[in-house]
């Protein structure tokens, strides 16, 4: 940070690290929250999403008076952050409709909404529209609509810094979900015969994310790899299990490498018990290890199918993934 060529710092202030040893600065320019999800509770005193949501609060608390807080007028929790900060709020919204939007544009502040296809920069009613949500490559053609959400929290961000609407297309333009710059989010390899998506959803509104995206995409079939979190609650667990049982027509029960205080069984029977409150006649199968599970599901895909990969280690996931790809272009990938 103390490099004279460093314009801008973009840290991930992680509900962990807050609780454990704070923030790592004293003031900010821009803090910026986009959702609270009922994730983590249970652990360290935070045992409602309430009180998650004061922790998170924190990071729009430390903004400087004539700094912005960029907030979610989506999600209640986030939206209530206003009445507690000293600067400036900057609103965001996928709805160009939304009347928290609308009160502040009202009043010539600022706001990005997504309306008619596009991520707009409103400064009071006055429309900047900065690309069509389908162009930017993170969005998957517009599909994943949380990344949309994403976008509009970023370009936010950088228009009350000053960063001009040309400069902030060839970002976004050039910003692409791979493996490369985005590990483990939205990562999609395509073989021959079938695909797979490796993600780093770990909690149900990651998942309920993943599900509304993958809803979106063509398979014969979808294969879904998860596995239960030790640090998570048995409800949290059995919810991620009848989400899966929503989304896939197969499930395969892998074991994170990290137990976090759970045992290996526990941890299964969470997500099996969720699996079978939605649908006892799941096809579910249950495979240990992640590399044989992915190796299991890969053998086993059908024409058409789609491979969802819930991964806790992404660079292991990867590097698996990237093998199978380039026996495919050796002709190798067979399996006896």
């Amino acid at each position: 940070l103390k490099d004279p060529t460093v314009n801008f710092a973009v840290l991930e202030c992680a509900r962990g690290g807050l609780l454990r040893a704070g923030l790592g600065f004293k003031r900010c320019d821009v803090g910026i929250v986009t959702n609270v999800a009922a994730d983590h509770l249970g652990l360290k005193g935070i045992n409602t999403v309430e009180q998650l949501a004061k922790v998170k609060g924190v990071i729009p608390e430390t903004v400087l008076p004539d700094g912005y807080a960029i907030l979610n007028a989506d999600d209640d929790l986030v939206y209530e952050m206003r009445r507690t900060v000293e600067c400036n709020v900057a609103l965001f919204s996928m709805d160009e409709n939304n009347p928290r939007v609308k009160a502040l544009q009202r009043k010539g502040g600022i706001t990005a909404v997504y309306e008619n296809g596009f991520v707009t920069i409103c400064r009071g009613e006055w429309k900047m529209r900065i690309m069509e949500a389908e162009n930017i490559p993170l969005t998957y053609g517009g599909k994943a609509k949380f990344m949309i959400q994403n976008v509009l929290a970023a370009i936010l961000a950088v228009h009350v810094q000053g960063i001009s609407i040309e400069d902030m297309k060839a970002a976004l333009e050039t910003f692409i979900p791979s493996a490369t710059q985005t590990p483990g989010r939205l990562n999609l390899f395509k073989f021959n015969d079938f695909s797979i998506l490796l993600d780093y959803a770990h909690n149900p509104a990651g998942m309920r994310a993943l599900q509304n995206f993958t809803n979106e995409l063509d398979a014969t079939v979808k294969v879904g790899i998860i596995a239960g979190i030790g640090d998570r609650r048995v409800e949290d667990n059995n919810e991620m299990g009848s989400i899966a049982a929503e989304m896939f027509d197969e499930i395969i029960i892998r074991q994170d490498k990290r137990l976090r205080g759970k045992t290996e069984k526990e941890l299964i029977k969470m997500l099996d018990d969720g699996i079978k409150m939605k649908d006892p006649n799941k096809k579910t199968t249950i495979i240990p290890s992640e590399k044989e599970a992915i190796t299991h599901a890969v053998k086993n895909a059908e024409k058409g199918a789609l491979i969802i990969l819930c991964s806790d280690v992404i660079p292991d996931a990867l590097d698996l993934v990237k093998e199978f790809k380039e026996l495919e272009a050796k002709g190798e990938l067979n399996f006896v």
